[in-house]
């Protein structure tokens, strides 16, 4: 489907089924978020962490597997394992979408599998952990190759100007969303004793809750888009769906190699998202450790982020409009490195000072992401966006350790966290550098495409 109409068109009935295909887009950012900041965020670490201490041996270890581990361990060692197996999975599923054309059924079932494994969280109970930690790894395996398969339709839903204001609104969707069950969630959580529940039993319900969410809302996404079939990989007909994808996306590595500058975006964005990743993680840790404050104040603040992501994330998409996308995504990073420098000096017990950073946080976590993603959609070759998009999920999920690694290793140096938390400027200064020196126009002339009248 063009995404303007053509001269021999009536425009309404194009107009209309834009309108309608975008409103389905926008709505599984709301179905999906949910997973992150329900699930992943806040309530499925320090319970799947309980369960597993009441499955330890004498020597105080689980044994997932035969493999010994602390309890504490279990979750991060999860959440990795989940990541590890999308470094496999995303580039040939999305070889696969964008060579079978089918990328609505794909979605459509890897909606269900995830939203089911997710939901299925509700029976890990008693000393079930590896329960637990086999349906985490199913449904956030479903998860980022739906995120893949989603992201792809981009290209076909916007033009090249009007990108950054989709992107935005479809992010800006998911933050509403994802605060919204998170709201409900903590207001069960934290009312549990009144209504009957044990804390146990309150975390079952909000972790079903997602995956619950997370299905029922994606039937409006599914119902509205439609598939946008591209011609294959030259050199790949008739080998069938399987074979012809290992084909295209050999084609498309070597296609990478030749592609310098959108290499360099994605080491570009997975430096600075890194930093994005890890500031949003660890700020609660920073706050109970170092500034003292209470759990009560580290959930406020959670959803102060939420909630003013959404509208930053529709700022920041509007003043791409007006500035271009890579101006507004550098003076994002100016402003992040400006929070950090705020962050070092927070007085201890200070929760006015911990919610305006939340505050600052918030405003630009959104729109950094939504504008990254709409500015690497312009750097894909027509007919390789899902298989693109499993690439730039890999440098955003399988680098993950990096900031987190350093934020550790400073804070084992110095004994500070305070010091560990401003040794993240470092991410967003060397991405700022990379990204400033980019020539993103002829990058994107290079892929094939059309360069935005603001860049």
């Amino acid at each position: 489907m063009s995404v303007a109409p053509k001269a021999d068109q009536s425009p309404a009935p194009v107009d209309e089924a834009l309108r309608r295909e975008r409103f389905g887009w926008y709505s599984y950012d709301w179905a999906t978020s949910v997973f992150s900041s329900t699930v992943v965020t806040v309530f499925l670490g320090p319970y799947l962490t309980d369960i597993a201490e009441r499955a330890a041996g004498p020597d105080g270890d689980v044994h997932p597997l035969g493999i010994p581990m602390p309890p504490g361990s279990l979750f991060g060692y999860t959440l990795s394992a989940s990541v590890f197996l999308q470094v496999f999975v995303l580039p040939l599923l999305g070889a696969i979408a964008d060579r079978s054309g089918r990328k609505r059924e794909m979605l459509t079932v890897l909606s269900y599998v995830g939203a089911l494994a997710t939901a299925a969280l509700f029976f890990v109970g008693g000393e079930r952990y590896l329960l637990g930690a086999g349906l985490f790894i199913v449904a956030n395996l479903a998860f980022g190759s739906a995120m893949v398969v989603y992201y792809s339709w981009l290209p076909d839903l916007a033009a090249p100007d009007e990108r950054d204001a989709v992107s935005s609104k479809g992010w800006a969707s998911g933050y509403l969303g994802g605060g919204l069950l998170l709201v409900l969630n903590l207001g069960l959580y934290l009312n549990a004793g009144s209504l009957g529940l044990s804390d146990g039993d309150a975390v079952r319900i909000c972790l079903c809750s997602a995956g619950v969410w997370w299905g029922l809302f994606a039937v409006v996404t599914l119902t509205r888009l439609r598939n946008h079939p591209h011609p294959p990989e030259p050199g790949t007909e008739g080998h069938g769906v399987v074979g012809g994808s290992l084909r295209q996306l050999g084609a498309t590595f070597r296609d990478l190699r030749r592609r310098p500058l959108t290499l360099l975006f994605l080491v570009t964005y997975l430096l600075y998202n890194d930093g994005v990743q890890t500031v949003a993680n660890v700020s609660a840790q920073y706050g109970s450790e170092e500034l003292g404050l209470p759990q009560s104040t580290l959930i406020t603040a959670i959803l102060v982020v939420q909630f003013v992501a959404f509208g930053g994330a529709l700022t920041l998409g509007r003043l791409a409009g007006r500035h271009g996308t890579k101006r507004t995504i550098l003076g994002s990073l100016v402003v992040w490195v400006l929070v950090i420098g705020i962050a070092y000096f927070l007085q201890k017990g200070s929760a006015p000072q911990f919610y305006a950073v939340a505050l600052a946080i918030g405003f630009v976590l959104g729109g950094t992401q939504a504008l990254s993603r709409s500015l690497f959609s312009q750097l894909i070759p027509p007919g390789k966006e899902a298989e693109y998009f499993g690439f730039y999920e890999i440098s955003d999920r399988g680098t993950s350790w990096l900031g987190p690694f350093l934020f550790a290793l400073t804070y084992q140096l110095t004994d500070s966290y305070r010091y560990a938390i401003f040794s993240l400027v470092f991410f967003f200064v060397v991405g700022g550098v990379l990204l400033s020196r980019l020539d993103l126009r002829r990058a994107i002339v290079e892929a094939g495409n059309t360069p935005p009248e603001r860049l």
